[in-house]
């Protein structure tokens, strides 16, 4: 089976098993912290609500039961199970063992997925599946990692750039027009400490990142399955593009997952060219096994044939963004940004006391008071923060804001704890509302003059005073 061995790609299988289990560690960790308040028991949608009315949109452990306690108990066994694999504990062992920690890790993690409706509806979730079920199969350190497990942590990254690009162009006409970024950096998400700077770049650089976007998304994603140092070249575009968009913005753990995507391309070669002094490694290997290599080639068939929709996708004028064609979360279509909002509007929660002064509650990693230094959170993920950026959008959301508020208005420990600041320390408000407002980022002079970073205007209600119903 020497054919299946990827000699001199060590570094690449152990980048790719401890960073995607990283990964894993945070997923799991968000969900022991946001879960249940989200979409627990008593949460904003919660779980037992929605297998009553309809079944799980796949395979899921909580379609036999659920509970908080469930939870948490799966949460905090696939935090511990990656945290060793973060270790390269498993890794010591037979290739079966790292094997089973994966295969635990994505089946309990989609557990979670498969009942997390809108609050997991996130390209990345089944990005971290794709990538923690292929991880799978790289072996331990006893044999050479698989080639064609690597090949598909390349098509997968294809899939990532590649359909991110095409979305791009069949999208918003400001990606054609190289104007994208004179809007992103202001109305994207969730913006971090830097993102304000990159929003006051020169336009000429603005159309200079837009330009290395496309080279980056729709012509260096085909050279990774060349020959190397093609190859790493390629892988190394992709990082450093994708390393851009962390120090700009919060993207939860998107980037970071390509970026470990895009590793698999990195021969250990190129890495000690790139890296003179790095210790060489010339891994002892034993034969792999005869098992587990027809064990790899049976995946590998069932991705090979699972591709079909999303390669489909790729080509398709109607292209679907961040997609799954199947029950398993493999072989996804992956998207971002085809359409970028030119304006930025959010929606501010309030609260009154005596029904006369208003108090906001502020949110960890959104927009709030103008003069807060937006923070980092990514690769962390804060769920709620989110959606209210879609809400802001004209998304749906009467199934959980409005439970939101009412949370809010019962003063819920576990709902308050999903904020930065309760401005009512605790205690119960007489009313709550919602308020649309209009943010920009202040200029270098308003900046210099208020210190403010945001500034704002008021532009209507959203949700208009409610008090606590007598049944609540």
């Amino acid at each position: 089976m020497n054919w299946l061995d990827a000699e001199g790609f060590e570094v690449a299988r152990q980048v790719l098993q401890r960073g995607i289990a990283a990964v894993y560690v945070i997923a799991f960790l968000s969900a022991v912290a946001q879960f249940r308040a989200l979409l627990g028991e008593h949460g904003l949608l919660p779980v037992p609500r929605y297998l009553a009315r309809s079944a799980a949109r796949g395979l899921t452990l909580f379609s036999w039961r659920y509970s908080d306690k469930l939870l948490l108990a799966v949460a905090w066994t696939g935090a511990a199970v990656a945290a060793t694999l973060v270790a390269g504990l498993p890794q010591l062992g037979p290739p079966w063992l790292p094997m089973l920690a994966f295969l635990l890790l994505w089946g309990l993690y989609m557990s979670i997925v498969n009942v997390g409706q809108t609050f997991y509806g996130f390209g990345w979730e089944t990005l971290l599946l794709e990538a923690g079920f292929l991880a799978a199969f790289l072996g331990s350190n006893e044999i050479a990692p698989p080639v064609t497990v690597l090949w598909l942590f390349l098509w997968l990254t294809f899939r990532l750039e590649f359909g991110a690009g095409m979305i791009k162009i069949r999208g918003d006409r400001v990606w054609r027009n190289l104007t994208a970024l004179y809007y992103h950096h202001e109305t994207q998400p969730m913006p971090n400490p830097a993102s304000r700077y990159f929003h006051h770049l020169p336009k000429p650089l603005h159309k200079a990142e837009v330009i290395g976007n496309h080279f980056a998304q729709l012509v260096v994603p085909f050279f990774l399955f060349f020959p190397q140092p093609v190859g790493s070249i390629a892988a190394v575009i992709i990082i450093i593009t994708q390393l851009w968009l962390v120090v700009s913005g919060n993207f939860a753990w998107l980037n970071w997952l390509t970026i470990l995507a895009a590793a698999a391309a990195l021969s250990d070669d190129a890495l000690a060219a790139v890296l003179p002094g790095s210790p060489e490694l010339t891994p002892d290997y034993e034969p792999t096994p005869i098992w587990f290599a027809v064990v790899v080639l049976a995946m590998t068939a069932l991705m090979v044939y699972l591709s079909y929709w999303p390669a489909r996708n790729l080509v398709s004028k109607r292209q679907l963004m961040n997609t799954s064609f199947n029950r398993w979360h493999l072989a996804n279509a992956y998207g971002a940004f085809g359409s970028i909002t030119r304006e930025r509007y959010e929606i501010i929660v309030e609260g009154t006391a005596d029904g006369v002064s208003w108090q906001e509650y502020e949110f960890r990693g959104k927009p709030g008071d103008p003069g807060r230094m937006p923070r980092q959170f990514a690769p962390y993920h804060l769920r709620l923060d989110w959606l209210m950026w879609f809400l802001a959008l004209g998304a749906p959301g009467e199934s959980w804001f409005i439970p939101f508020l009412r949370r809010l208005l019962a003063a819920d420990r576990a709902t308050l704890k999903l904020l930065r600041i309760d401005p009512f320390d605790g205690e119960p408000p007489r009313q709550v509302r919602a308020l649309v407002y209009h943010y920009r980022y202040s200029t270098r002079q308003e900046k210099k003059a208020t210190g403010l970073w945001w500034i704002r205007r008021p532009v209507g209600m959203f949700v208009a005073p409610m008090k606590k119903a007598r049944s609540d």
